[in-house]
């Protein structure tokens, strides 16, 4: 590389910078050249490119954009066209081919993007864009969607959701079954007429550490990490998109900001829970059911569950369950 100035050496600089990104403030290692002879500072499009994608990456990552691969994956997965599947998710004519292209979508369409992974959401929208196609073009693309169901069926989603962990410290040793997850997850949409993700990922710790501190015993079967925003499941963003008859809907605050709120129409079935368990879930919607998803956040800060694990991306150990704070 030569200076465009003088023609003569030029030094690669790195340094941290902020960049304000929608409204919002990121740092990134920023890259750029030096001139030896005039000391002027300049960029290439390949450093402009390194440098703004160090942003967007970070972005994606908070707000669970996924990436533009990710987005040709989910099309590629459904086989259809780019332009079939902006009519079905109503975005403009090319506009999902410029997501895989690489231009960021809002965080709204992110969110929406990242919904349709599950075969069940993505089935929802094709039937409800019916009148859009004329009936031979709803069957071909009707019939791909249920092909991609009746791909991920139960033993799929049970690998997918507790992965090859056998019943250890890191789990609860409880039994890792889809079904109990399943209805765990209804009863607390039920009884909160709904929840955010935010708020679900507390309770399900919250329940699972109860009942380890008080049985020995977790009652979900996941494991749990520590991140920014506190306990959360391991792959708890799969988790919520592959139980049956659970919906993600994207709700849009008079703030600017969106959060995804589980819900169902569906009952829970707590037939097979002993009456020691029900009480546990029910202590925790006692505790919570008025608490806030940022406020329950803040609480789980204060928990060595988080304090001890925050950082070292290690699995929470249950045995925490001993210090609990809030319960």
């Amino acid at each position: 590389m030569k200076s465009p100035f003088t023609g003569g050496e030029v030094n690669l600089m790195q340094e941290p910078r902020e960049l304000v990104y929608r409204k919002e403030k990121f740092t990134y290692i920023a890259h750029y050249y030096v001139c030896a002879d005039t000391e002027e500072q300049f960029t290439t499009t390949e450093l402009d490119t390194l440098n703004i994608n160090q942003v967007y990456n970070q972005y994606r990552t908070k707000y669970g954009i996924p990436f533009p691969d990710e987005i040709s994956d989910i099309r590629t997965f459904y086989g259809l066209s780019a332009s079939k599947m902006s009519e079905i998710l109503g975005l403009g004519a090319n506009q999902y081919r410029l997501y895989e292209n690489g231009e960021m979508p809002s965080e709204a369409i992110g969110k929406l993007l990242k919904s349709i992974m599950d075969p069940k959401t993505f089935s929802g929208f094709v039937k409800n864009a019916e009148n859009q196609f004329t009936a031979s073009d709803y069957a071909k693309i009707t019939e791909k969607s249920d092909r991609s169901v009746r791909r991920m069926d139960k033993n799929e989603n049970h690998w997918r959701i507790f992965g090859s962990i056998p019943r250890s410290l890191i789990n609860g040793y409880a039994p890792q079954s889809y079904d109990r997850l399943k209805n765990i997850i209804l009863f607390f949409i039920d009884r909160c007429s709904g929840v955010f993700n935010t708020k679900m990922n507390k309770l399900l710790f919250y329940t699972d550490f109860l009942s380890y501190k008080m049985r020995g015993m977790g009652m979900t079967g996941l494991a749990y990490k520590a991140i920014q925003y506190g306990p959360v499941p391991q792959r708890w963003d799969m988790v919520y998109g592959l139980i049956d008859e659970v919906s993600s809907e994207i709700i849009a605050f008079s703030s600017g900001y969106t959060g995804v709120k589980l819900c169902s129409e569906l009952q829970p079935d707590m037939t097979e829970f002993t009456e020691e368990e029900i009480g546990i879930l029910n202590v925790v919607f006692e505790k919570f059911k008025n608490t806030p998803a940022n406020v329950i956040s803040e609480m789980s800060h204060e928990e060595n569950a988080w304090k001890d694990y925050n950082g070292t991306g290690k699995s929470i150990d249950y045995t925490e369950a001993f210090s609990l704070k809030a319960l």
